[in-house]
């Protein structure tokens, strides 16, 4: 049996809430934490359990279980002292991973300096999804690697059809590379296909490449 996911979440408004109960949702076992009495109670029949209490007092924190917890999770809306006083009180609490919501860039570089894993600012992250899936209403999922890096998941272009890989040669015209082909209607997946691959309709790609190579593909139709 799969182990069950635990996970710790700090700051309960409109993030951190929705982060929580999809946690939940998703058959993970999650703690709570937030200052406001309503807030917590609008979330205790989802969480694991649900704890009141002040993300600035090093204590409060001590009760959590932050130690076994997969991830803690700190989001305090724009309370920066509040937010920073939290991580260092997790990091120091043996928290094996600390992912941040940020609020500014001077706000991200101090978090680093503290060393979470992962400081992440939502709107922006939504707000770059919805462009691109704006701007190339073929890709059906886009994931960022790195800064540099990222996946992209894309309809296949008619013109691709009865195409070898090695005819298209993506490699060299978009300097990508082609991990997979997905069968849209069955969902057969083939990794890593070979050169003599043929293409054929109704076919989804999936690539790896930099973002600015991965966008040339992209907007292809």
């Amino acid at each position: 049996m799969a182990e069950t996911k635990q996970f710790v979440v700090i700051g309960l408004g409109s993030f951190g809430g929705a982060l929580a109960t999809r946690l939940s949702q998703n058959s993970c076992r999650v703690t709570g934490m937030d200052s406001n009495k309503e807030s917590v109670e609008a979330l205790k029949d989802v969480l694991y359990e649900a704890v009141i209490g002040d993300a600035r007092d090093r204590d409060s924190i001590a009760h959590l279980p932050v130690d076994s917890a997969h991830a803690v999770f700190i989001s305090m809306g724009e309370d920066i002292t509040q937010s920073l006083l939290a991580t260092l009180h997790a990091k120091e609490l043996g928290a094996r991973q600390v992912i941040v919501k940020g609020v500014t860039q001077e706000h991200a570089r101090i978090l680093k300096c503290l060393g979470v894993d992962r400081v992440i600012f939502p709107e922006t992250e939504i707000a770059r999804q919805l462009a691109d899936r704006m701007t190339w209403p073929n890709v059906i999922d886009f994931l960022p690697i790195d800064p540099e890096y990222s996946f992209l998941e894309i309809a296949m272009p008619d013109t691709y059809s009865g195409k070898t890989l090695q005819d298209l040669d993506l490699r060299k015209k978009f300097n990508i590379w082609v991990v997979g082909v997905k069968d849209a209607l069955s969902g057969k997946l083939e990794m890593f296909p070979g050169g003599q691959y043929t293409l054929s309709a109704d076919q989804v790609l999936l690539v790896v490449g930099k973002q600015e190579d991965v966008s040339k593909i992209a907007s292809m139709t």
